[in-house]
């Protein structure tokens, strides 16, 4: 059977942004979802994708056909949600942050008895996140852990990965290896992995402890890319510089768009209602 199933009924609804199918969801929805289909060992793929994940999406279309596919996109940035409520409508209270969601999941699947998988980042950081997560969650069954060569992994490596996941009994599969590296994994599984893969980025090295979390009053007014930044000048300038301009840049056309088919339909309807009310009453005297 195939371990692949996009018709799984409980997935959450999807909104078009820049050509990106992104989820109009909340945690709550998000948990429920992913613990449904990893009780089933149901194979899926979840996304977390911040104005940089969105950009790579929005530019690139290889990259958009798979994340597209993905059964869950999350709005990992503040500035996705926004723009999810402005041009959507879709009123979400909170963005859907994949370091947050990673550590709901595994309060979540202690309580459920669901086993995970940890694979990405480094041998040292992995191991310091299990070490932390089994301190944090001590009933959690980690399945399994690794951390995988930093180059595109052959055929017969992959295979071998997918059938020690598989072999684990893991329901969920926790993937850390950067955008848009980690969501390329996991499409390239979707359909050979019987859990649900969640593709969180930088979860691991947060957890870990090896990098620092943005504080919450900057992660709340979209501030987390400027915190990243002091932290990673030299990694990170260029991303933020060249992604945000972008992002900005697509809003902007977005809103033009939607502002000049406003006055478009206005304009009808301004041309329209005189006609029908200029028409003679046919009233007998």
């Amino acid at each position: 059977m195939n371990a692949y199933s996009p018709k799984f009924s409980r997935w959450p609804h999807k909104v078009d942004l820049f050509d990106v199918q992104v989820s109009a969801t909340t945690y709550q929805e998000c948990e429920d979802a992913v613990m449904q289909a990893a009780t089933l060992h149901q194979g899926a793929c979840v996304a977390h994708l911040p104005v940089h994940g969105i950009v790579e999406a929005a530019t690139r279309a290889d990259y958009r056909s798979r994340i597209n596919e993905f059964d869950i996109v999350a709005p990992d940035g503040q500035p996705v949600r926004w723009a999810l409520n402005k041009f959507h409508g879709a009123q979400l209270p909170d963005r859907v942050y994949g370091p947050e969601l990673f550590t709901r999941l595994c309060r979540r699947a202690e309580a459920d008895g669901v086993s995970i998988y940890l694979f990405g980042s480094t041998p040292e950081v992995v191991d310091l996140l299990r070490s932390k997560l089994s301190l944090l969650f001590p009933q959690l069954v980690i399945a399994g852990y690794e951390s995988p060569p930093f180059r595109p992994l052959s055929d017969a490596e992959n295979d071998a990965v997918c059938s020690r996941i598989n072999t684990s009994g893991a329901g969920i599969v926790f993937v850390g290896l950067g955008c848009p590296r980690q969501e390329v994994f996991a499409h390239r599984n979707r359909s050979k992995i019987n859990a649900v893969q969640l593709c969180v980025g930088a979860a691991f090295d947060f957890h870990a402890g090896n990098k620092k979390m943005a504080p919450l009053w900057m992660q709340k007014r979209g501030l987390e890319w400027l915190f990243r930044l002091t932290q990673e000048p030299n990694r990170l300038w260029k991303r933020y510089l060249v992604t945000n301009s972008i992002f900005m840049g697509l809003v902007g056309k977005l809103a033009l768009r939607r502002f000049l088919d406003y006055r478009h339909r206005s304009i009808e309807r301004a041309i329209d209602a005189p006609i029908s009310s200029a028409m003679p009453s046919m009233s007998r005297h």
